[in-house]
């Protein structure tokens, strides 16, 4: 049976129609049919039938399409382990939503020139879920935290970057004392579910603060926005995200250590795609080892 024709049916299935098929595997429609027929004559079964202007798969097409997920899944493992993976393969790659919004688009742009042929599927998350779906296998890797425990001997680290917490004010605020604008102005917490938010808290008990709370959400991005618009201000991680460089917003260092937030990579050591992994690694660390160091660095 050829994997190519599975790869076909599933397309078929998933766009609902033999042309859209054909068209994102640069073929004709008459090619995919016959791919389609040859399969349902290897299988015994159709695996297809029309649906108005679209097409469905039939039961015994829907009982196929899981397995055939898992197959093509199957098969990329094996090419990774024996080395092929430049040619072709699939990541499942975890992320938190910092990393989408600073580094990730960086790395993904690297990782593909060095491996064109691999298929990333990204998947968002708090360090904590993503560190369960990479245990349980559902994940290949997570660019996330540092989890807040000893990580099991079957994982493994690369460790990207340190992120002190910073104050966040409007531009027009720059010179003043931080530790007077975060008792005197409106405070936009960073969501203390997150690690970020929880380093923020212990800042603040640290420095005997009881600030003024207006908001509390997860959105470093929305946060900067807000600053800009005057509502109040932020301790937050320094990220490095040039989303934040369109903001009016001052980042202002802290006159008490803060424990830095780490950020980077994290998978299982013994995972079948360990050499994709590895390319991810490579790519990350070209990327973090090339940013110039400046206000968005430690």
């Amino acid at each position: 049976m050829e994997t190519a024709y599975l790869q076909s049916f599933l397309l078929v299935v998933e766009s609902g129609s033999m042309s859209e098929a054909a068209r994102r595997l640069d073929l004709t429609p008459a090619a995919v049919a016959q791919q389609i027929r040859t399969l349902e004559r290897e299988l015994g079964a159709p695996l297809l039938a029309r649906a108005g202007r679209t097409v469905q798969p039939t039961e015994a097409g829907h009982q196929l399409v899981q397995r055939a997920r898992n197959l093509l899944r199957e098969v990329g493992d094996i090419k990774a382990l024996l080395g092929s993976d430049a040619a072709g393969g699939e990541l499942l790659v975890g992320t938190i939503n910092t990393a989408i919004h600073s580094l990730l688009p960086d790395i993904l742009a690297r990782f593909v020139k060095t491996h064109p042929g691999v298929k990333v599927f990204l998947q968002s998350g708090t360090t904590a879920t993503l560190y369960k779906a990479v245990q349980q296998g559902d994940l290949d890797a997570a660019v996330c935290l540092y989890p807040p425990y000893v990580l099991a001997k079957t994982f493994d680290w690369s460790l990207l970057r340190e992120e002190p917490l910073v104050l966040l004010a409007p531009s027009r605020l720059a010179r003043r004392d931080p530790h007077e604008l975060l008792r005197t102005s409106p405070l936009i917490r960073y969501d203390r579910n997150l690690g970020g938010g929880k380093q923020a808290d212990r800042y603040l008990r640290t420095a005997g603060i009881v600030p003024q709370e207006r908001f509390e959400l997860s959105s470093l991005l929305a946060i900067a926005m807000m600053v800009d618009r005057g509502l109040g201000v932020s301790l937050v991680p320094d990220i490095a995200s040039p989303l934040l460089d369109g903001q009016r917003v001052a980042k202002i260092a802290l006159p008490l250590p803060s424990e830095p937030r780490r950020f980077g990579v994290l998978w299982q050591r013994a995972s079948p795609r360990l050499r994709l992994i590895q390319g991810l690694v490579d790519s990350a660390r070209m990327v973090t080892e090339g940013k110039p160091r400046g206000a968005n660095h430690k």
